[in-house]
């Protein structure tokens, strides 16, 4: 082969790697800023928020208090009753018995809690709907129920539950019940969050 000829074959495979390798070095870097950037994406948007931190939650409140929601049926009141149940030594019970909500609003109510033992317990709390039909409807963005957690004894503590009653929900349910059973659990757990400022 000519070697001028086999001079720019190398040139030019040389040139096609440095390319190859420039486009795969910026599709990794892509891939690695893309969880950042869809977390940023997310947070603008005010989507996949069962993540956000209380903090965030109360700032999404408080946002969505200064701004006229759309999605918000005004036309509609659901009253949503708050029940507990305690399997165990446990105090445990919603600060709130009913609130009236409307579907798309976003609420929240504190549960109390206390371990009156003499010695620290881990519970978790289970939640269940009546009717059953409103299950698919009900959208926490935070709870107390997405762990499992540890009280110290005589430790007493305030968590909140932030929902919102999609709007679909059919027309003929104007009541729904949020039901807890709280019960004592082995194994791992991980420590209570900070409580609630007191209203």
């Amino acid at each position: 082969m000519n070697p001028r000829r086999q001079a720019r074959l190398r040139r030019d495979n040389l040139r096609m790697v440095g390319k190859l390798m420039l486009v795969a070095g910026l599709m990794f870097g892509f891939g690695y800023a893309l969880v950042p950037l869809y977390k940023h994406i997310c947070e603008a948007l005010g989507i996949n928020v069962l993540s956000l931190s209380e903090r965030q939650v109360a700032g999404f409140g408080r946002a969505a208090a200064d701004m006229a929601n759309t999605q918000v049926d005004r036309s509609r009141t659901i009253t949503v009753e708050f029940d507990a149940n305690a399997r165990g030594p446990w105090e445990f019970k919603p600060a709130l018995a009913t609130l009236q909500v409307h579907p798309g609003e976003l609420a929240t109510v504190m549960y109390e809690f206390r371990n009156p033992q003499p010695r620290a317990m881990t519970a978790q709390a289970i939640p269940s709907y009546a009717p059953k039909q409103a299950t698919a409807y009900f959208n926490k963005l935070q709870c107390f129920c997405f762990n499992e957690y540890t009280l110290a004894p005589g430790e007493s503590r305030q968590w909140p539950v932030a929902f919102v009653i999609d709007p679909r929900l059919p027309k003929d349910v104007t009541t729904i019940t949020l039901s807890y059973t709280f019960f004592e659990v082995s194994g791992k757990s991980v420590a209570a969050p900070p409580e609630e400022p007191r209203s």
